[in-house]
């Protein structure tokens, strides 16, 4: 795919400190167009993203997932080839974007992971509960439809035209493994590449408190045994 036009998403929710060191970390000429999904901030980030030159949209409902949608619906007049999520936390490298869009440049893949597992990644960077979930929802995808990931890392890239069959519906915590279970499930060539982590700026929302863990939890067991029932 030569000269694929490349679309990032990054949800973000109270990222004000961090948003525009993501922006500016993303690879000059690598991308087409960066959306940062303002989802119900009430710091700067929209602001501060404006700055950093990015496309900002307004989801005023709280959650990860209604973030993504809105950004795959702005992405669905753009018509894009190829779309990168990533959060806005500056825990992942954004400079390491170009070797996650490679296998799918080259034909090689459709979804594309960043694992943190298996990459990069400083002391203390992923709770011993985010290690562990990681762990036992990559062990069920394994199990149940024969998934070779290891991680559930935000930072991921997807071929559109791929996308938009997955038919993905998620609001809240469950996106990231919809997304890999859906794609087990079409048969989509999935990758894995390992990508560098780093502790976030601030405080994570989900693993950062004990009821995001458990809510998170709860919504991604939830998701994989729902769609192993239903297979």
């Amino acid at each position: 795919m030569q000269q694929a036009k490349i679309l990032v998403i990054i949800p973000a929710f109270n990222e004000a400190e961090s948003i525009s060191q993501v922006i500016g970390d993303i690879p000059a000429g690598l991308v087409d167009e960066v959306v940062v999904v303002n989802n119900a901030s009430t710091d700067e980030t929209e602001k501060n993203a404006c700055a950093a030159g990015a496309t900002v949209l307004t989801e005023t409902r709280r959650g990860y997932g209604y973030a993504c949608l809105a950004g795959m619906a702005y992405a669905a007049k753009q018509n894009p080839d190829i779309i990168v999520f990533l959060d806005g936390d500056y825990s992942d490298f954004p400079n390491e974007m170009g070797q996650l869009v490679a296998p799918i440049l080259a034909d090689e893949a459709d979804l594309v992971i960043g694992s943190r597992t298996i990459g990069n990644r400083e002391a203390g960077a992923m709770l011993p509960q985010a290690l562990f979930g990681n762990w036992l929802a990559c062990s069920l995808m394994r199990l149940l439809w024969k998934g070779r990931f290891t991680d559930l890392g935000p930072f991921r890239a997807i071929r559109y035209a791929a996308l938009t069959t997955l038919q993905m519906q998620d609001k809240t915590y469950g996106w990231t493994v919809e997304m890999q279970i859906k794609a087990l499930q079409k048969k989509l060539r999935c990758a894995e590449i390992p990508t560098s982590y780093r502790k976030r700026i601030g405080v994570s929302k989900i693993t950062g408190t004990v009821s995001g863990t458990i809510k998170a939890s709860y919504k991604i067991l939830w998701m994989i045994f729902r769609y192993a029932i239903a297979s």
